[in-house]
């Protein structure tokens, strides 16, 4: 069974690690993140059936950890992209007042993710973080293709709706 999951590991492990640093953005939280999905994997490898491919389940146990990891460090994680997002976007030429606008912009859309409910946020996140297509989210999340295409565009909407109350986006 160990030479077993060595295999799956080795074979897993970067295509895990890059869909988790697709939805985190930083590559060492995302190798954080793929050692607990594996860890998860492995207590729970008793209970996978092969209904679904083994990427599949494991990219679902790499969502869950993720989105655990942003509950437990919901605050530190948004001053952390903060940061991280105005390194990169920074421009020499940009004044104090742009990038202070930006970083209300990029807090405002943070927190209206976070307000989704879970089963908007998961298909939000998926599909503009990780840059899933709707076939995958869907195989994810084990809704029909459909069904996350309806839930996605009810997420932008209630996502504008909340930019809107808040300010940040003219009616």
């Amino acid at each position: 069974m160990r030479n077993e999951f060595e295999r799956i590991y080795n074979e897993y492990s970067s295509g895990i690690c890059g869909f988790l640093y697709k939805l985190c953005g930083s590559a060492s939280l995302a190798e954080e993140l793929t050692q607990e999905t594996f860890y998860q994997a492995w207590k729970s490898l008793h209970r996978y059936n092969g209904s679904c491919e083994l990427f599949t389940w494991l990219a679902a146990i790499a969502k869950n950890t993720y989105f655990k990891y942003l509950r437990k460090h919901k605050r530190e994680l948004l001053r952390c992209e903060l940061t991280e997002l105005e390194g990169a976007v920074a421009d020499a030429d940009e004044q104090p007042e742009v990038l202070a606008e930006k970083r209300e912009l990029r807090e405002a859309v943070m927190r209206a993710v976070m307000n989704l409910s879970p089963k908007y946020r998961d298909v939000t996140v998926l599909r503009i973080y990780a840059e899933l297509p709707f076939s995958a989210i869907a195989e994810l999340l084990g809704i029909t293709e459909n069904s996350a295409k309806v839930i996605f565009h009810r997420a932008k909407r209630q996502l504008e709706t909340d930019l809107k109350r808040s300010g940040f986006i003219e009616s």
